[in-house]
């Protein structure tokens, strides 16, 4: 009997002969470690003195539990009831991976595939057992979500390691399908965008998993010692601001862990599952497809099997079709707070793992510290809100202004009433880009509300109340009419209701528009 990894190993024979001096030393083992947990990978053969020893260490330490029980020990175990009383774990099959397909890799993870049914999952130095076991109840957990999820059905050792096995029949991974056939782009990109979005609209209230915000303000104080004290303490404030939530984030979301089953996309990592915000997700999102590589373009070949403007495309792209719209001004807003938090994680991980040992990894983790200082100095906040638009207040800007509220207004908005929405947001900008704050950024606000939308301008001007100004009298003939006055007027009549604040040093407008149809106020 030997004491390894925190467990206590077990081999030989089990029996009446040697069951005293057995017992005494397992139970010595036992008292001094962590783990309640036997080895039994060398154990051939036990009899019922070996039982009643296995018995009395039972009621002694609570969570015993035996692992890698060989066939012929299980089955005594079985027959007696021992696998009814304490977790009784087989002896992992062997496998080799030589010659196997390679499908995708991780930065803790490989998945081959074995036959044409089946792959494995080959996990890093350092991953036990019960790690992938508990990866293997978090997919169950987002299966019961009802998120698409290939689920292990065994663990095996692999070399000398662990793997896990899944059965992906003819599926292929995302990624392959990325590099190998670029006329398939745009179908990839939606299928990976829509998973995204599937994962991030679920819910898990039972506290069954792990925020990620925790993780990332961890990373964020161990990056004090790289850090001027202002920015340090800026970051861990803009991190900290981020809300609590309670929707599923995937924590490790790129087009290797993503396998394509007759046209289905099952997720096949879920170790990193959590709950929180979904920026973190895209932080992670980024480092996947441009962070690690901003200093070596090159070697994005090697983990996605494309090159690094494929890579950036389809990052690109995601974002368009996550977020629902091609305005530049949101897009740049989300893909530089997601920067923020994919290079906090890469330069805490570069310090945590010593990569600044060598030339190329200091070259990087110094470009990593630079741009995010920068970053840090630049954000006042490190979440983003899908239904606020941070625009330039000019005339140009103004088709963009539109299209980001028919995208929150969605497909079921009456078209002729969204038209009427149009014709007042218009009048409300122009008058903001030609009068209050030409030049400036604007904050527009579109919340979608039981078949309305309430859209808010925002901007740092003068104090104005337009709706204070008396309305045009529009019986007047020609002659006698003054020109302006119209616009505001018209927004009036085209909207269900349109108010005025002065909040904090800005003007607020606010329009509110009901869009299913139904008479108007």
């Amino acid at each position: 009997m030997e004491k390894t990894h925190e467990y206590v190993k077990l081999s030989g024979r089990l029996d009446a002969g040697n069951a005293a001096r057995t017992e005494q030393t397992l139970r010595e083992g036992l008292a001094a470690g962590a783990s309640h947990t036997i080895d039994a990978d060398g154990l051939e053969y036990v009899s019922s003195a070996g039982l009643r020893v296995i018995l009395r260490l039972m009621r002694e330490f609570e969570g015993l539990r035996l692992v890698n029980v060989r066939p012929e020990v299980y089955e005594i175990l079985d027959m007696t009831g021992f696998t009814q009383m304490l977790p009784v774990e087989r002896r992992l099959r062997e496998i080799s991976v030589e010659g196997c397909e390679l499908l995708g890799c991780g930065s803790n993870a490989s998945v081959y595939r074995i036959d044409g049914e089946t792959a494995v999952k080959v996990f890093g130095p350092g991953t036990a057992p019960e790690d992938i076991l508990n990866e293997r109840e978090k997919a169950r957990l987002a299966l019961i979500l009802g998120l698409p999820t290939a689920i292990s059905f065994e663990v095996v050792k692999v070399g000398g390691g662990y793997g896990s096995v899944f059965e992906l029949l003819s599926a292929e991974p995302l990624s392959g399908i990325i590099a190998n056939e670029p006329e398939r782009f745009e179908e990839c990109a939606l299928i990976f965008a829509s998973l995204l979005k599937k994962i991030h609209s679920t819910r898990e209230t039972g506290g069954k998993l792990p925020g990620i915000k925790r993780g990332m303000l961890e990373r964020a104080e161990a990056l004090r010692p790289v850090l001027e004290a202002a920015d340090a303490d800026r970051l861990v404030s803009l991190i900290s601001a981020v809300p609590d939530a309670d929707t599923l984030v995937h924590g490790d979301y790129h087009p290797g862990n993503i396998m394509v089953q007759d046209g289905e996309a099952l997720l096949i990592d879920m170790d990193t599952l959590s709950v929180g915000r979904p920026i973190f997700e895209l932080g992670f999102i980024y480092n996947a497809f441009l962070g690690y590589y901003e200093t070596d373009r090159e070697a994005v070949k090697a983990f996605q099997g494309f090159d690094y403007e494929t890579s950036k495309r389809f990052f690109e792209r995601t974002l368009e079709l996550y977020l629902g719209t091609n305005c530049p001004h949101k897009l740049k807003e989300v893909a530089d707070k997601a920067r923020l938090l994919g290079l906090t994680r890469l330069l805490a991980r570069s310090r945590r793992l010593g990569l600044e040992a060598e030339e190329a990894g200091r070259a990087a983790a110094e470009h990593w510290r630079a741009a995010l200082t920068e970053l840090i100095r630049e954000t006042d906040c490190a979440d983003f809100d899908e239904n606020e638009l941070y625009i330039t207040a000019e005339r140009a800007a103004l088709p963009e202004v539109l299209a980001f509220i028919e995208e929150r207004a969605g497909a079921d908005a009456d078209p002729r009433e969204l038209n009427r929405l149009f014709l007042a947001a218009e009048e409300v900008f122009v008058n903001i880009a030609d009068y209050a704050c030409p030049g400036k950024t604007v904050k527009v606000t579109a919340l979608p509300a039981e078949g309305a939308l309430k859209v808010v301008f925002e901007d740092g001007g003068p104090e104005f109340d337009p709706l204070k100004k008396q309305d045009p009298d529009v019986t007047l003939p020609a002659a006698e009419r003054r020109p302006g006055g119209l616009g505001i007027f018209m927004a009036k009549r085209l909207t269900d209701g349109i108010s005025y604040e002065r909040r904090d040093g800005k003007n607020l407008l606010t329009l509110v528009k009901k869009l299913c149809g139904g008479e108007r106020a």
